[in-house]
């Protein structure tokens, strides 16, 4: 979930000198240009604690239904191990395999089987119901670390670094967020950084239009600049905050990754302190790729957080496990399917249930 704090007054700095921009952009989004039907289906994906607004029970049902055919197909296996199963090695192996088809990965399997096979033992646990019970409380112990929740408010503006491969879904997964906090009473500045990709300029552009949302680019431009002439406009505007869209590409790629480091250090020319958020889009459908992914961007970049797209459609979602015994980067939102609202905050309890319903 969003929690807001108390806007801080940031000290007055001379920025440093840039390339001289121009960006053609549309004009800057009203303070309460949100619609009230897009502020309500906002408040079901996201709650904002300050505002004490609390999730409506049938929109969070609506959630886990979503959730739990979203995650079906990593599910299957895993849920039907425990069906008239005796507490034996054999199930022990089906659970490892099972764990490993859904790229939990090596790691994270081995310590979800040696604990829970102590727990069992511990606990005298005899009934299948009891040992899958067992395991969801181990998973939830494995996850729970990777909640946290997205902060907003401490900065003017909150500068967010979007980095991810292509294909990952990281443009419009950027749409998406800038609708969920426009619904919360956030103005939204976009930067079209993502200068190596065809087509990912208009496709940002195509974005801001349909929020309202300022987007700064230029048509053929240093993504560096485009990003440090983002974050002053933003700070001119008083915008809260500024997502800046950066080029996907594969952590192979070592002149790309080097420009990512380039921007992130000119983001912090511009504004002390940031970027305040490096976020990684991952898919989920990689499975154990998205892992690599996530180790040879957090190297490069030292990421805040995580969004994991596209688990609606793999059979791979265990890949979360992975990353909390691995690389335990925060995962902050999850997304299963195309449609505002099917981007969600983490939440380790809700993604277990619906993993092993």
């Amino acid at each position: 979930m969003f929690s807001f704090f108390k806007k801080k007054t940031a000290a007055a700095e001379a920025p440093p000198a840039a390339p001289e921009t121009r960006p053609a952009t549309p004009a800057p989004v009203p303070a309460a240009a949100v619609p009230a039907a897009a502020a309500d289906t906002a408040d079901a994906a996201l709650s904002a604690a300050d505002f004490e607004t609390a999730a409506k029970p049938e929109s969070k049902q609506s959630w886990m239904s979503r959730l739990k055919a979203g995650l079906s197909k990593t599910s299957a296996n895993l849920s039907m191990l425990f069906v008239g199963a005796r507490i034996d090695d054999e199930l022990y192996e089906e659970l490892e395999a099972a764990l490993l088809m859904a790229d939990a990965g090596i790691e994270a399997t081995q310590y979800l089987l040696d604990t829970l096979k102590r727990k069992v033992k511990e606990d005298k646990l005899t009934e299948a119901a009891a040992v899958k019970t067992a395991l969801k409380e181990l998973m939830i112990d494995l996850l729970k670390p990777l909640e946290k929740p997205f902060e907003l408010g401490r900065h003017q503006p909150t500068v967010m670094m979007i980095s991810g491969v292509n294909g990952a879904g990281k443009t419009t997964t950027i749409g998406k967020l800038a609708k969920h906090m426009q619904a919360h009473g956030q103005s939204v500045l976009l930067a079209a950084g993502d200068t190596f990709r065809a087509a990912a300029r208009e496709q940002l552009m195509v974005w801001g239009q349909r929020n309202n949302v300022t987007v700064i680019s230029q048509a053929s431009g240093d993504p560096a600049a485009v990003s440090f002439d983002a974050v002053q406009s933003g700070k001119a505007r008083g915008s809260n905050v500024v997502m800046v869209d950066t080029a996907g590409r594969l952590p192979t790629q070592l002149h790309l990754m080097e420009e990512l480091k380039k921007i992130q250090r000119v983001i912090g020319k511009g504004m002390e302190g940031a970027p305040h958020e490096t976020l990684l889009v991952i898919d989920g459908n990689t499975g154990q790729n998205a892992l690599a992914q996530v180790k040879a961007f957090d190297d490069a970049l030292q990421l805040s957080g995580l969004i994991i797209t596209k688990l609606d459609g793999t059979a791979k979602g265990g890949v979360i496990a992975a990353i909390a015994r691995v690389r335990p980067v925060p995962v902050y939102f999850i997304g299963i399917g195309e449609k505002i609202e099917d981007l969600q905050p983490f939440n380790a309890a809700e993604f277990v249930e619906a993993l092993l319903a």
